[in-house]
């Protein structure tokens, strides 16, 4: 039989840690049930997992009472790592015995799973270095800059590498849970899951819930006046070389400069800041699809379309219907 510890973290943690623990405690209680109900072992024990006997959140709001402590368990198959507060290093420094059982345990053979933020904690540990990784998208700038060495992914729902899962934000932790239901369990199993606690299965993107502002966080005065420049001037049909002349730097210097600034080519942020203010736009007035077009500058309405929806995972149409009842 297989063990998976859910990681109970101590302080600078919140209401979505909780969440996390709790949903994915009772996703795989439910598929340990639904198992034993067609006539099956039992695959998998369930623990919480920490190092105080009592975790209190939210100012004392509500307490989580661990199963066992992590020093009794010799051997887990699966560590699930819930989000963490928005003071991440606070939160990564606060839970250093954790970490090193964690890596121990991972070079020992188990898998790792982080929810949302809790990303911040399998990087600090360097198990993520070189390796795909998502986490939410509000976080992905932070992040990026403090891990620079890991290949960070915020576009997508979920990473699997090597045996280590990563997923993006909020209670997207439960499409995470379904992944691994369906991994260490089978596919009717999650499906089974899916409608019970009625999650979407086999969502692959977080793209159309990310809310773009940008990478401003850096030192690079030019990069910061070519941001401006580029967010001013939405409705203009704008090109790396005319922006890369505007403020007398070579191409290849302007894009390298731009991308280590900001973690997105020059061409990236010009496609993602035009798109955020078509969303906009879509969200919450009745312009038709031309009209939002040609206010962020575009003229060609099947490149339009095709940006829109590689950036947001929907067609504009579909955006619009989605987002806005009354223009639907």
């Amino acid at each position: 039989m297989k063990h998976i510890s859910i990681i109970v973290p101590e302080g600078q943690s919140n209401l979505g840690t909780v969440a996390c623990i709790v949903g994915a405690y009772e996703i795989f209680t439910r598929a340990n049930d639904y198992w034993k109900e067609k006539g099956k072992k039992q695959l998998l024990t369930v623990e919480l997992a920490g190092v105080s006997k009592n975790t209190d959140f939210h100012e004392g709001l509500l307490t989580v009472k661990p199963h066992t402590h992590i020093s009794a368990i010799g051997k887990t198959h699966l560590i699930l790592i819930p989000s963490l507060a928005h003071d991440y290093q606070t939160a990564v420094e606060g839970n250093q015995l954790l970490l090193d059982w964690m890596v121990k345990q991972y070079k020992e053979g188990a898998e790792i799973a982080s929810m949302c933020s809790g990303a911040f904690m399998l990087a600090s540990a360097g198990l993520l270095d070189g390796k795909k990784c998502s986490t939410h998208w509000s976080a992905a700038d932070t992040f990026r800059t403090l891990f620079p060495k890991v290949n960070l992914q915020p576009d997508k729902l979920i990473t699997d590498e090597k045996g280590i899962y990563t997923n993006g934000g909020g209670y997207s932790f439960l499409n995470l849970v379904l992944y691994l239901v369906e991994k260490y369990y089978d596919r009717q199993t999650a499906i089974f899951c899916s409608k019970i606690f009625q999650i979407e299965i086999d969502r692959q993107s977080q793209s159309a819930f990310i809310i773009f502002t940008g990478q401003k966080q850096h030192g690079d005065e030019m990069v910061q006046q070519a941001q401006a420049y580029i967010e001013s001037n939405l409705h203009e049909k704008i090109s790396v070389e005319e922006l890369s002349s505007r403020f007398a730097v070579g191409r290849r210097n302007f894009d390298r400069r731009f991308i280590k600034a900001t973690g997105n080519t020059p061409v990236e942020y010009l496609q993602r800041v035009k798109m955020e203010a078509a969303k906009k736009a879509f969200e919450t007035t009745r312009k038709t699809i031309n009209e939002v077009m040609y206010e962020v500058g575009y003229s060609d309405v099947k490149a339009f379309r095709e940006v829109f929806r590689k950036i947001t995972g929907m067609s504009p149409l579909e955006y619009r219907g989605k987002y806005n009842k009354e223009a639907a």
